[in-house]
């Protein structure tokens, strides 16, 4: 085949996939490590009596994506920025703050999952494992250097990739281990089971996908493209696109875990306790294959939230994103450092992981409210027209949104409660 017959074969394929490449880069951004650990978590000890939780989730994502896209372009300004001068500073710096807390918790979350899962599966041969301080040294240098060197765009692809191939990997082992349909179809009705402590977990499906930091990048992504209103239909589209993308993996990680953990009566007590849900498909390659794709969803997930403090600064005062400068870059060095907090202090990486995800449903209600009246806004001074769907689904958002903020508050509450 010549050269040209190749060009001829690839072009269209090259050009769906960049009309298509902000859809995949949400998607890329919120499939991480937490998702990972909360979709099996809510598999295994639930099956897929949760479904419902995953299926509004990713609605409501999609409806805040095209909300805040919309926001950014009709207004030319992004999140921070915007909402400092339409609400005052204290509005947007109560949202930075919520969001610089999830960045923190993340970070933390995440190194700790990692971690955990390095000491186990090398335990075969090295005494006792590598040290979780090792591991998670290692992989904060290699971040740091990705970082300093400004090469992050070819690492942070090919670790996409790895990322995907697990995507897959979790879709390819529902299907041999397939949950029944009626398993599937009561998962939709929305009710919080009476067993367990299922409040935390829930608030982390929800705050995993529907993701306040996730929504920031979104904003700045669009400005940053600088997105007119002609490219709106293109806004909507790769939003819907990201959120079915997001509920069939996500949805393919809760049934992996329900396919044979749920069915084995297990519970994801240790990071190590997952690699079960790839046994199927991978048989005894399950442990390796289930370390490269959480290491990689692990450095795909921490290096943006290792510079997204720069980002939230910079937005907020209106700077100049150089990442170069030196004061920059010792914000970075001393974010990467919140990664040791497990290693040396020591915990239990699953529940934290957990935990984490769990707050970011503590901020969204007031960063839906804002990006609410930010349209309203608009629309008063003829710079848009919002459809009644729009609205409805803000309002639903909102709704879902404070009823997230209890599940979350009842959750923290039950676990700092007496065991």
């Amino acid at each position: 085949m010549g050269f040209a017959s190749q060009k001829g074969f690839f072009g269209p394929l090259s050009k769906l996939f960049n009309a298509f490449l902000p859809a995949f880069f949400m998607v890329g951004y919120v499939i991480g490590t937490g998702s990972v650990t909360t979709m099996a978590s809510a598999g295994a000890s639930y099956g897929m009596q949760l479904l419902w939780t995953l299926v509004l989730a990713s609605l409501f994502t999609h409806v805040m994506v095209v909300a805040v896209s919309k926001m950014t372009i009709v207004h030319r300004r992004s999140m921070l920025a915007l909402f400092r001068s339409e609400f005052g500073g204290l509005s947007a710096l109560g949202l930075m703050g919520g969001m610089m807390i999830t960045q923190i918790a993340s970070i933390i979350g995440v190194m700790g999952i990692l971690s955990d899962v390095v000491r186990e599966w090398s335990t075969s041969w090295i005494p006792g494992g590598v040290h979780p301080l090792g591991s998670s040294l290692c992989f904060m240098g290699i971040l740091l250097g990705v970082f300093w060197t400004g090469r992050h765009q070819t690492f942070l692809r090919a670790v996409s990739w790895l990322v995907g191939l697990m995507g897959l990997a979790f879709l390819l082992t529902a299907g041999l281990v397939p949950p029944s349909w009626k398993e599937v179809l009561t998962g939709f009705w929305p009710r919080i089971p009476a067993t367990g402590e299922p409040h935390l977990l829930i608030a982390g499906m929800v705050g995993t996908t529907l993701a306040s930091v996730c929504l920031f990048s979104r904003s700045i992504v669009v400005q940053e493209e600088g997105w007119t209103v002609e490219q709106l239909p293109t806004a909507y589209r790769d939003s819907a696109v990201a959120a079915i993308l997001l509920l069939i993996i996500n949805a393919a990680i809760m049934a992996a875990a329900a396919g044979t953990l749920h069915r084995e009566g297990l519970a994801v007590r240790q990071a190590i306790d997952m690699v079960r849900t790839l046994h199927p498909l991978a048989g005894s390659f399950a442990a390796t294959a289930f370390l490269i794709g959480i290491v990689a969803a692990g450095l795909s997930s921490l290096f943006p939230n290792y510079i997204l403090g720069v980002w939230l600064i910079t937005d907020f005062w209106g700077l100049r994103r150089d990442l170069t400068r030196t004061a920059f870059r010792l914000l970075v060095f001393a974010t990467a450092c919140c990664s040791l907090v497990v290693p040396v202090f020591g915990g239990r990486p699953v529940q934290l992981m957990i935990a984490s995800q769990a707050i970011s449903p503590l901020v969204m209600p007031w960063m839906t409210l804002l990006t609410w009246l930010a349209l309203r806004r608009a629309e008063a001074r003829g710079q848009c027209r919002n459809s009644r769907w729009l609205h409805l689904g803000m309002a639903l958002t909102l709704l879902f949104t404070t009823y997230m903020l209890v599940v979350a508050v009842v959750g923290f509450l039950n676990s700092a409660g007496p065991a």
